[in-house]
């Protein structure tokens, strides 16, 4: 399908480019959210007719985007999630998580501004790009951890993804039976009928003498 780009859209062109797309790209996502029109001859003349006031309007978009990108661009945010020592989450990160931790710091945004293709699954510090506007897009640092004190770990450079890292090298050496058991020592019960001590034994025989 032709389309006409109502605005810029990446890897494909600028406002007013006539382009070529698959059907179900443009029925879903293009031309229902309003980023272009079908390229037929009525449409490309609505859209001269109206070039001014939407180049106005993205120009309008874009400084207030830029705003926020000044503020948001390299900014690192942290959030806590349950995960195996393996750094496995129980779970994912998704753009919907993403986009909460961020509105919840006061930057609201979409869903379809998160740049991610998959489910983050593991704890560690992702940077994931940020669509504010076709135009501008910057960059975030998530530091996902189990814990605050684990967040700042990872902010410091430390990788937690094994028991040695999270405890410490001798956490495998504390955790061996014989550092809990004295292999010297001598176990078991003093039952009816077994044999007596050396102690009490010869105190038997001294009586027998």
């Amino acid at each position: 399908m032709e389309i006409i780009l109502l605005e810029r859209i990446p890897r494909l062109g600028q406002m007013g480019d006539v382009v070529k797309v698959k059907d179900g790209f443009a029925r879903n996502f293009l031309l229902p959210q309003g980023k272009a029109l079908r390229a037929n001859a009525a449409n490309k003349k609505k859209f001269e007719s109206q070039r001014a006031d939407l180049e106005a309007r993205n120009l309008e978009q874009r400084k207030e985007a830029e705003g926020v990108a000044e503020k948001l661009d390299g900014k690192t945010f942290v959030a806590i999630r349950s995960a195996a020592e393996t750094g496995q989450l129980y779970g994912s990160v998704s753009p919907r998580d993403i986009v909460q931790i961020l509105n919840e710091e006061g930057f609201k945004i979409g869903r379809n501004q998160v740049e991610l293709n998959q489910p983050i699954k593991t704890i560690g510090i992702t940077n994931v790009a940020i669509a504010l506007h076709p135009e501008v897009i910057v960059t975030i640092s998530l530091n996902i951890a189990r814990s605050d004190d684990e967040a700042e770990r990872q902010a410091r450079g430390e990788t937690l993804d094994s028991a040695e890292a999270i405890y410490g090298e001798d956490v495998n050496e504390s955790a061996r039976p014989e550092a809990f058991f004295d292999p010297e020592a001598e176990y078991g019960t003093e039952e009816e009928g077994a044999p007596a001590s050396e102690e009490t034994g010869g105190d038997e025989a001294e009586e027998n003498a």
